[in-house]
């Protein structure tokens, strides 16, 4: 069977000294960043960037990804211990698995978060082997109308799947498209929107962008926080086992929350922590220990880890296969792909089989490397929790500014991050999410450019994106979410999926 060989190509690929090396060393990074808050992966990806200049393009992705999933496993243990959610994503772990850190149980939260993750990241990992091969055949068929409509459907999943008000989250799609306007003109070679700059030229930089928004703007709002909120359980974990009772306890919630996960991390936009709200709604709902959600559940634990996990890495299957970025840090991995000379898209997995293949077989050495991080270092990551956060800051805005200069050697983009930090907390201070105005300012230079074809091969006839079935299809579901979620009804069962009480 082809995918046998293909998973035997992939074996041989990531199952090397180096690339080993650098999975693992991903999966660390990860897990710290995860575990401090303030520096989540895109923060930290976009800071790593430049490094890959000089890595072979396979052990670039590997390291990246790996930095990516391993900051979900990470959340969780800053979630449990400390109730101070290092990814959003792990927000309603911290419901019930602080609780339990609190009861004395801070390892059996632990161990679940642990097991959870490994399981759901592993079915992940093989469906992303099953359905990436004929999602990339469909993918070749796909002309310049259809990749346009996919690409209208993806940000209008991006606004109806962002968190808080869908104003906010149309007005946040706007602006990126509007920012990824800025520079110049492919066709025409007329200069846009650069207010005569030639810094802006070849228009902002999407690293610069990613980095203000999530990294020096979350800087700004941890600083409000007073430090001394921060308690951290100091005493000594232990019985990282679990029970028999507790394994009968999260068999089906880590199933429903993996199935979950699995279908929405696939969606762009906030698939992945859409997943862990929903699959904490969904267990308190249907699980015979609802009375104790909120008091020290383990299934509270189970679900929504498994849920983020699982949603966390099948968000690779349209970023691999349609070169389609389902969050931020897919952009950012696009990006990685671009600066090593690799056109995203359904040809990586025909021109690049060992670079696809080998990161694919890197995921499950990478969830196998943090099962064996995440327990028996938990001393190492609760002394890590302990940083007082006015000596963490300053090095991380170093490492930023250092990170962004060398992109381009340039003053002027360190102005930019800057700009972009500070834009990024009056986002969150309004309660706007900057999640989908950097889907659009990645998707919005595509988009125009496949409209642009589109509309040539047509001889500007419009048409072109309703005559052709796929095309048509893409922009009927498009209008059909944005029409359905408007409905009062659904649009507050919308608003309660992000609540977590």
């Amino acid at each position: 069977m082809d995918i046998l060989a293909n998973l035997a190509l992939g074996f041989d690929t990531a199952f090397t000294m180096t690339n080993l090396m650098y999975c693992l060393i991903g999966v660390f990074v990860g897990t710290a960043v995860g575990v401090l808050p303030g520096l989540g992966p895109i923060a930290t990806i976009s800071m790593l960037l430049p490094v890959t200049f000089g890595l072979e393009p396979t052990s670039a992705l590997i390291m990246l990804a790996g930095i990516y999933y391993g900051a979900q496993y990470g959340g969780s243990t800053t979630a449990i211990l400390v109730n101070l959610p290092g990814e959003s994503s792990s927000v309603v772990t911290a419901i019930d698995g602080h609780q339990m850190a609190r009861s004395g149980s801070a390892g059996r939260a632990l161990a679940t978060a642990a097991l959870s993750s490994f399981f759901a990241g592993t079915v992940a990992t093989i469906l992303l082997a099953l359905f990436a091969p004929p999602l990339a055949e469909l993918a070749l068929r796909f002309g310049p109308a259809e990749y346009f409509s996919l690409m209208v459907l993806g940000l209008v999943a991006s606004v109806v799947l962002a968190s808080g008000s869908l104003l906010n989250a149309v007005g946040m799609v706007l602006l990126g498209l509007l920012l990824g306007l800025v520079g110049t003109d492919v066709n025409s070679g007329a200069q846009r929107y650069t207010f005569e700059m030639p810094q802006l030229a070849d228009g902002i930089n999407f690293v610069i962008a990613a980095m203000g928004m999530f990294g020096i703007g979350e800087i700004i709002r941890n600083l409000e926080h007073d430090e001394g909120a921060r308690s951290v359980l100091a005493r000594k974990v232990s019985r990282l086992m679990l029970s028999k009772e507790d394994f009968k306890r999260i068999v089906a919630p880590v199933l429903r929350g993996t199935a979950l996960g699995s279908a929405l991390g696939i969606l762009p936009g906030g698939g992945a922590m859409l997943a862990s709200f929903a699959a904490y709604s969904i267990e308190k709902k249907v699980s015979p220990n609802a009375g104790e959600f909120g008091k020290g559940a383990i299934e509270g634990v189970a679900a929504p880890e498994a849920a983020n996990n699982s949603g966390a890495q099948t968000s690779f299957i349209p970023m691999l296969t349609l070169g389609i970025p389902a969050n931020p840090v897919m952009a950012l991995m696009i990006s990685a792909m671009i600066i090593q000379g690799i056109q995203p898209g359904p040809a990586v997995m025909t021109e690049q089989p060992a670079l696809f293949w080998g990161l694919v077989v890197s995921m499950w050495f990478g969830n196998l490397f943090l099962v064996i991080l995440n327990l028996p270092m938990i001393g190492l990551w609760v002394r890590m929790i302990a940083v007082p956060y006015h000596l963490l800051y300053p090095a991380i805005l170093t490492f930023c500014a250092i990170g962004v200069f060398s992109l381009n050697n340039s003053e002027f983009d360190v102005w930019l991050l800057a700009i972009f930090g500070l834009l990024g907390y009056i986002c969150a201070k309004l309660g706007a999410e900057p999640a989908p105005m950097l889907l659009g300012y990645i998707i919005g230079p595509m988009m125009e450019e496949y409209m642009r074809r589109a509309l040539l091969l047509s001889r500007g006839d419009p048409m072109v994106f309703v005559e052709r079935p796929i095309s048509a299809a893409m922009l009927a579901l498009a209008l059909a979410a944005m029409a359905v979620v408007l409905l009062p009804a659904l649009k507050k069962k919308r608003e309660q999926a992000f609540q977590t009480e």
